[in-house]
């Protein structure tokens, strides 16, 4: 089964290549390179240079690749962005996956797997978030992977197509040097640009209702998310389907503790400062993976330092 994987020359879709190649799955890449690079892909990878917007792009890939599953990866991700240009976070987010759904059911794409995010939840009343806390986005994107959730399943069960949405929480570390996060979207590679300009990290707000008045979250590793989605994808070959997961390690962590242990690995002992919180962040939210680990044996094998200690290694790495 020949998967179509958007967005994976990214962050997260490069891992999730690597995971599904080495694990002898054929993959299809098809990017903009609007944030990805085209060197993350392994050699002998096709690479499509394309928008999932582009439904003859869309007809022609799928049909020379003989396609049959998809990896949906490719979408704009920043909470903050998403607030001053709520358009573009529909159009790129929403009007790109019906395009793409579209052009997946003329094909006869039987199984499409749904890069979503744990800002579904919002603000979540309780303490360990599952699969089945009420929806309650708080961003534009947050709402278009709500949406997008909705879409998923709908055309799934209308035209008889397996599918998956992945609910992940926050994704750090890496792989290998050469797949590292050079975005400065995420906590862990935004401390490492400011302590490389030798200037303190910045905390968004220290006022909320947590032990430490910063927000807690749950962080994953980016190669444990990779696993998920090979893990997922096999089952969606199987045939079953209307799948919703999250996809976590179910402990959560503060920014202020995060920049302490950043700090710590790096030897970088420069004191955050606290500025005005971001619009559309959650006080805390921490998953409940237990049901991916019960349905497919699938769980978290890295903790926090391990995804610190690696983002900083590939951070120093001389770069090629």
């Amino acid at each position: 089964m020949t998967w179509l994987i958007t967005g994976g020359a990214g962050y997260i879709g490069s891992h999730v290549v690597k995971s599904m190649v080495e694990a002898g799955e054929p993959v299809v890449v098809v990017d903009d390179l609007s944030s990805g690079d085209p060197h993350r892909l392994p050699a002998g990878v096709p690479l499509e240079r394309g928008t999932v917007l582009d439904r003859p792009f869309l007809d022609r890939v799928l049909r020379e690749h003989a396609v049959e599953g998809i990896v949906h990866l490719a979408a704009k991700k920043a909470v903050g962005e998403s607030v001053e240009k709520p358009l573009l976070y529909y159009r790129e987010n929403l009007t790109g996956l019906q395009v793409l759904l579209d052009a997946a059911v003329s094909a006869g794409v039987r199984g499409f797997l749904f890069s979503s995010s744990a800002s579904v939840y919002g603000m979540p009343p309780t303490e360990l978030v599952t699969e089945d806390t009420p929806l309650a986005p708080l961003s534009p994107y947050g709402e278009t992977k709500t949406a997008g959730e909705w879409m998923v399943r709908a055309t799934g069960r209308a035209h008889g197509m397996a599918t998956a949405c992945l609910r992940y929480f926050n994704v750090a570390g890496t792989a290998e040097p050469a797949l590292a996060d050079t975005g400065v979207s995420n906590l862990i590679p935004m401390v490492f640009e400011r302590l490389d300009a030798g200037v303190p990290p910045l905390i968004f707000g220290d006022d909320y209702p947590t032990p430490d008045g910063t927000c807690v979250r749950d962080y994953i590793h980016v190669a444990d998310i990779a696993d998920a989605h090979l893990a997922v994808a096999r089952r969606l070959a199987a045939g079953t389907g209307d799948l919703v997961y999250n996809i976590g390690r179910g402990e959560g962590v503060s920014v202020r503790e995060m920049i302490e242990l950043i700090a710590e690995i790096t030897g970088h002992g420069i004191a955050p400062e606290i500025t005005a919180r971001r619009p559309g962040d959650p006080p805390k939210v921490i998953a409940s993976a237990d049901r991916i680990t019960t349905d497919l044996g699938w769980k978290a094998r890295y903790d926090v330092p391990s995804m610190i200690t690696s983002a900083w290694q590939a951070h120093r790495a001389p770069r090629g």
